[in-house]
């Protein structure tokens, strides 16, 4: 009777050197994978199905323009004002990407070793989570959409700075033996927590269940140009609500790193000029972590591109409603959450390459059978269920080999580095989706950008290896 307590009890050994209670581990374990829970509101909400999509519709136009694209949806000037609301937002997204490269690896030097990378991970996580609640003050109209624009620019830019820490955090609640589950987990609970806020705005905020009177959701909540939006305000508020509340448990139950004497202390001006030391010895003494970062970089981008697209795609090529694309959205979280779930278990059993690369070919093979079939529903909702099963496992396990072979003391400047080449790639997807739209003039031409992008991932990560030393740097 006394096994189970015991081996409750048994000491192990994170990445970073500390010696915990396989309980103790356990429990800095499911606080940390929380925050996953908690920054898929922003991700899900803010940036990809409902917020953004928001800004990006007619109530920022004028409303004369928009009269001139209700009798007429190919008026040029209403495709003109379409185009210059999409280059608001777009133009700040790219301002946003550029910040985070500049910023994100310096910062992650600068943070380790001192003591501190858990309360930026709090600060930055902060900025965010006040963006999300100053949206609430997005009302329709054209004068609002820069600034709603602006706040969402700035909750990327402090939500990847935070995740740059909170990827470091990695190295402190999980072994080597099981680095690949803990991170798995983590992806998967993300995705099914956007699952459920998804539903809860859904019913209460978004469906229409009152017919041809005004409001929208379950609860009725004034929605559209007389209804000053308020559905969709209220749907980001309840998401900055939720944000704060699933970072509680990382907050209480993950202590900070504790101060490393022995690494040297440096600025950020300093973080600066070790990190083109540490590239220049990558180069020189350890290529394949470069082709590694550049392969992620690469892959990652295609993968992000399969969520930013879906909906899109469902709604021009497959004839979606807006429901129907939310119903989408929570299908395709639910296949994502699955996949990475399952895929943890593989990647500790099998390393984390095996899982990238049966995942990035899975990915191309679905994607040009989708391509040989007919736009009909049903075809989209298996085949696009599909891709979405291979996505997660593909972002999980390459947090996990990082993690794996990263040397104590730079996570943050290595998960700095993963971040910054993944913001440098983060065009590649759009520029060849949208050649392909251009070359070929159809919609769902543009999947085959993503396909050779995935494609390109998977030709750079073929030889990177499978198991390694760590880093030396």
């Amino acid at each position: 009777m006394n096994q189970p307590a015991n081996a409750q009890n048994t000491q192990l050994t994170m990445l970073d050197g500390t010696e915990l209670s396989r309980q103790e581990q356990r429990r800095r374990a499911r606080a940390w994978q929380m925050y996953d829970v908690a920054n898929s509101a922003f991700q899900a909400i803010v940036v990809t199905f409902v917020f953004a999509t928001y800004l990006a519709s007619d109530l920022f136009l004028d409303p004369e323009v928009v009269a001139l694209g209700a009798a007429d949806p190919d008026n040029p000037v209403y495709r003109a004002a379409q185009a210059g609301s999409q280059q608001v937002i777009s133009g700040l997204d790219l301002a946003a990407a550029i910040i985070v490269a500049v910023l994100a690896p310096a910062l992650g030097r600068a943070t380790d070793g001192s003591g501190r990378r858990k309360r930026l991970m709090v600060a930055f996580s902060m900025v965010t989570i006040v963006a999300m609640f100053a949206m609430f003050f997005v009302y329709p109209g054209a004068e609002f959409l820069f600034f709603g624009a602006l706040l969402m620019a700035i909750g990327i830019v402090f939500s990847e700075l935070a995740g740059v820490n909170y990827n470091a955090m990695l190295s402190q609640v999980a072994t080597r033996e099981n680095v690949g589950r803990v991170s798995g987990t983590g992806w998967g609970l993300g995705y099914l927590g956007s699952i459920v806020l998804l539903l809860v705005v859904l019913v209460l905020f978004i469906q229409n269940f009152n017919g041809d009177a005004p409001g929208a959701g379950i609860l009725g909540v004034p929605d559209g140009a007389d209804g000053d939006a308020l559905n969709i305000r209220l749907t980001v508020l309840v998401s900055a609500v939720w944000f704060l509340l699933f970072m509680i448990p990382i907050m209480r139950r993950v202590p900070e790193a504790a101060p490393n004497v022995a690494e040297k202390r440096v600025s950020l001006l300093g973080a600066y000029r070790e990190l083109g030391a540490t590239i220049g010895r990558l180069w020189r003494g350890d290529r394949k972590l470069l082709q590694f970062l550049l392969a992620s970089a690469v892959f990652r981008d295609g993968l992000g591109a399969v969520f930013a697209w879906g909906a899109v795609l469902a709604a021009q090529v497959y004839g979606f409603s807006s429901s129907e694309v939310i119903y989408f959205a929570v299908a395709a979280n639910l296949a994502a959450g699955v996949g990475t779930l399952a895929s943890g278990y593989v990647d500790d059993r099998l390393g984390p390459k095996p899982v990238i690369i049966g995942s990035l070919l899975s990915l191309i093979t679905v994607g040009l059978v989708m391509m040989m079939t007919p736009n009909d529903k049903l075809f989209f909702w298996v085949f696009a269920l599909l891709l979405c099963l291979f996505v997660g496992p593909v972002q999980s396990a390459s947090r996990s080999y990082l993690a794996r072979y990263t040397p104590e003391g730079r996570q943050g400047e290595i998960f700095g580095l993963y971040a910054t080449t993944g913001r440098a790639a983060g065009w590649l997807s759009n520029l060849l989706y949208f050649a392909f739209i251009t070359w070929l003039a159809h919609p769902k031409a543009g999947v085959w950008g993503i396909l050779i992008v995935f494609a390109l991932g998977l030709l750079l990560m073929v030889t990177v290896p499978a198991k390694r030393e760590t880093v030396q740097l």
